[in-house]
Order: C-alpha cells, then structure tokens, then sequence
C-alpha cells in the first residue's frame, strides 16, 4: 500500500471513530484506545523529579479528561531558577509573618496607636526599613483587635543535627504546647534529637545583619561601605569547588553590625547603588564553623527545610560551614 493511501486510511480511520482532536491541557478522548504494549511509570517522569497524574483508559464512548500537573521545569537551569524563586519567596513570607506577629503581640500589650503605643512605634519604624507592605502592617494591627487572638510568644528551640552540627530554631506562637510538639515532631521524624537549653546557644552570637549578593558589589568596595559606617565586621560566603557560577551568585556577604551603625550602613548602601536584604531585628551567628561531610549536609539540609514549613517557626541558624 502506498504511503498516500496509509495516511488517508488512518485518516478516515480517525474520523469513523470519533476521536478529538481538541488542544493539549484540557482535552478529551472518545471512542476506542488501543495499546500495542503496556505504559511504563517513566514515561510519566518529567526533568524535574515530578510526577504526572498517570491516564485512565475508559470503555468506548466514555469520556475522559486528561489534566496535566504544571508548572514543570524543563531542565537543569529552570528547575535552578525556579528553587531559588521559591526559596526568596518562601523567606520573604517568614519575615512578613514575624513583623505581623510582633504587631499584634505590641497592639495586645499597648494599643493600636503607635502615638501611645512607643513598642509599636519601634516595630512599625523597622517594617519601613524591611520594606513591609502598608497593608500587612493595617491587617495585623486590626487582627490584634479580635477577641479569639492571643499575643504571641517568642521561643527558641536547640537541636542537634547530623555530623555536630547545632541548629537553633526561634518560634513566635500563640499556642505554646502546638508548637513545641510539632518542633520536636519535626526533629524526630528527620533523625536529629533536641537539646537541653544553653547547649548550643553558647556557640552562637547575635548582631544586626545586612545581606548582600556576591554578584551585587565589590568586595573592596563593599569593605569600604561597612568599614567606614562602623561595622564590626564583613563575613565573606564560603565556596566549594564544584559550585557552578549560578551556585556562586546566590551567596552573600554578611555585613555584621551593632544597632547603633545599622541604620547607616542601610543609608551608604543606598547611596552607592548596592541592593542589599536586611536582617529581620537580628541574626544568630556561629562563633566557629562546623565542617560536616556531604551526607550529613543533605540530612540537616532537610532537617532545617522541615523546621521551616511550620507556621510557628521564624527562622532556623546552623553553625554547619
């Protein structure tokens, strides 16, 4: 048979049957489905390691839809780009969730009036600095008001991780004993075990810190900022060998600072045209580096990224190098 009289063939073929042929992403199939040999689970694997609903083969004249799971990355790059997007937005979410909890935790104890109210006065000041949404704040203020809310309560949690590794975890709750279960759940289910208070908080120090992107600034120049506004120091990110370059640009600086010169190393930044990320009141920083093989890295990796899901949690610091 010639190929002109096959394609015609499977042509009519198509239309005697009934098949659609609506567009990709919501579609549907009607008539007879035929297999030549049975579909393997691969087929179903994307190059991002995510799966996609496998298809339900149905009788003849039913109708089925077939819906795919999105957005997938197409390769190594945009599944990158795509972590790191998340990994900001994820970061920029626990910030607004902890100026929101001081909010309503100065509000309970103060009042709403940020004339009367001098703790909510402080608060609202530092969110203009963090660059916190107006309505953020309005949100928090009001949600103080309702007779269901609770003022918050600052914890800290420590904990030891795989390889030495110490990890100190800061929780603002209103409800004490959900967060301490679900904290040491967390711990527990990821093989790390929680320390008796003062165990590890010892190797850590607290400062204002001013983050700033290797790729954003000079290191000599962005020693000379700091230096001349009065920092105490100027952390330089550490760096392995097989990083890639986009691995390399998503490493900061730490510009360490009392809060006497923080207002003012925000103002020289500014000035000079450097894009920075400031601190959320303070950061936790190891005193010494602990050097951990690379399975350890991957599992208190995990461990961390678990303690961070939780609402409760604020943030997570490591002394692992």
């Amino acid at each position: 048979m010639s190929c002109s009289t096959k394609a015609f063939s499977t042509l009519l073929y198509r239309f005697s049957t009934g098949v659609s042929l609506k567009p990709l992403n919501s579609f549907s199939i009607q008539g007879v489905v035929r297999l030549s040999k049975n579909l393997s689970s691969s087929a179903f694997y994307s190059s991002c390691s995510k799966w996609v609903t496998p298809v339900e083969f149905k009788p003849v004249s039913s109708v089925r839809s077939i819906w795919t799971r999105g957005p997938l990355c197409m390769g190594r790059r945009s599944c990158k780009i795509a972590g790191r997007k998340g990994a900001q937005d994820a970061k920029k979410a626990k910030l607004y969730a902890k100026v929101g909890k001081e909010v309503v935790s100065a509000v309970k104890k103060g009042g709403p009036s940020p004339i009367s109210n001098t703790a909510l006065a402080a608060i609202l000041e530092k969110a203009k600095d963090l660059d916190i949404p107006k309505e953020i704040l309005e949100r928090n203020i009001k949600r103080a008001s309702d007779k269901g809310q609770e003022a918050y309560i600052e914890k800290v949690y420590e904990v030891y991780g795989y390889g030495g590794v110490g990890i100190i975890v800061e929780v603002s709750t209103d409800k004490i004993n959900r967060s301490v279960a679900l904290v040491r759940e967390v711990v527990k289910d990821c093989g790390g075990k929680m320390a008796d208070p003062g165990s590890i908080m010892f190797k850590f120090k607290r400062a204002r810190v001013v983050n700033v992107k290797v790729t954003d600034a000079d290191k000599d120049q962005l020693l000379m900022i700091a230096l001349d506004a009065g920092a105490d120091d100027v952390i330089e990110p550490s760096m392995d060998e097989d990083d890639s370059e986009e691995d390399k640009s998503e490493r900061y600086y730490k510009i360490v600072s009392s809060s006497e010169n923080y207002a003012e190393i925000l103002s020289n930044l500014r000035e000079e045209g450097i894009t920075y990320e400031p601190d959320n009141g303070s950061e936790l920083l190891p005193l010494t580096s602990v050097e951990a093989d690379d399975e350890a890295k991957e599992l208190n990796k995990e461990l961390m990224s678990n303690l961070l899901d939780l609402d409760d949690v604020d943030a997570v610091y490591t002394d692992q190098k």
